[in-house]
């Protein structure tokens, strides 16, 4: 296995003035998360632990059997489930750099494959938000004008980049050009990719990103207040959250609102509950309606009603 690296380096495309094509900048990486930190499922934070792991110890099978040494992930669900969180913690323990890519920036597929090429070896390259990065569903797109990046920077754009193009980026011959590479697409709506981008060799694993549950909680209370065991708050708060599609993100923020454990449980319950009022309230608004629009059909209206029956999400941008 390759000593890791102490030292990370975030790297972002620099498009400014003389530089159309765009060049790699870096930073250092000091993010701190790690899978400890990660408000996870504890199986699903265990496996991709593991296949991280077999992953670097690799190196000989992968060209026993005459494959490029990388490896793809696509994580998805909600926002504000962990996604950049587990990236981070990705990168952390693999010791490897992260190259943060807009595909937007990109002028076409040959920059693409430059810029694949200009990455290192023992790194990261992620699409954040693939689904609307640019719109595969023809195959091919071709913005012009002006843009903006999801920082609020303009971007100059004359772009045309083919589902092709992408897919050879991640699983074509330009893509055995380094060792210990992994790829990581993000996404809040999987069901609007395209299935050839998620095809083993180039996503080999998919990572649901979900709502809160009870083991995930009790991870953000270690973290937030320090609180190790059981809590006499704890049954209230799984009875609200089973209830309640809550993301990590969230409840992280009500807790950081004190270090007194009973004061910000408290307050979450509070937030939880409040939630649940506004959603049994919009779900009789909805029954309402829907009756309303039945007996309209009944008597000859031309109003449909639809009663929507699904649990209430609650996440945080």
């Amino acid at each position: 296995m390759t000593e890791r690296k102490k030292e990370l380096n975030l790297y972002t495309l620099d498009c400014g003035a003389g530089k159309p094509s765009g060049v790699w900048r870096a930073v250092k990486f000091k993010h701190p998360f790690t899978f400890d930190a990660l408000a996870m499922e504890p199986e699903s934070k265990k496996a991709v632990v593991d296949d991280l792991d077999r992953f670097l110890g690799r190196r000989d099978f992968y060209r026993k059997v005459g494959r490029p040494w990388k490896r793809g992930y696509l994580l998805y669900g909600p926002p504000g489930t962990g996604k950049s969180s587990l990236i981070a913690a990705m990168a952390n323990h693999l010791k490897f750099d992260v190259y943060d890519l807009q595909l937007s920036s990109v002028l076409n597929d040959s920059v693409l494959r430059r810029l694949l090429l200009s990455t290192s070896n023992r790194s990261i390259l992620v699409i954040e938000d693939i689904d609307c990065s640019l719109g595969f569903a023809d195959r091919q797109v071709h913005l012009t004008g002006e843009a903006k990046d999801k920082y609020g920077n303009e971007v100059d754009m004359d772009s045309q980049i083919s589902l092709s193009g992408l897919l050879n980026f991640i699983d074509g011959l330009w893509s055995s050009c380094g060792d210990e590479r992994i790829f990581i697409f993000t996404t809040n709506h999987k069901e609007k990719l395209d299935p050839a981008l998620l095809r083993a060799g180039r996503m080999d694993m998919h990572i649901h990103m979900s709502y809160l549950t009870m083991p995930a909680f009790k991870v953000l209370a270690f973290n937030y207040l320090n609180i190790s065991g059981e809590h006499h708050l704890f049954k209230e708060i799984e009875e609200l959250i089973q209830d309640i599609k809550v993301s990590p993100a969230q409840v992280a923020e009500e807790l950081i609102r004190s270090d007194d454990p009973d004061i910000a449980l408290s307050g979450l319950i509070k937030m939880l509950k409040q939630h649940k009022l506004e959603h049994d309230q919009n779900k009789q608004t909805s029954i309402a309606k829907y009756i309303n629009g039945k007996i309209g059909n009944d008597v000859g209206g031309l109003t449909n009603g639809v009663y929507d029956d699904e649990s209430y999400e609650f996440s945080s941008d």
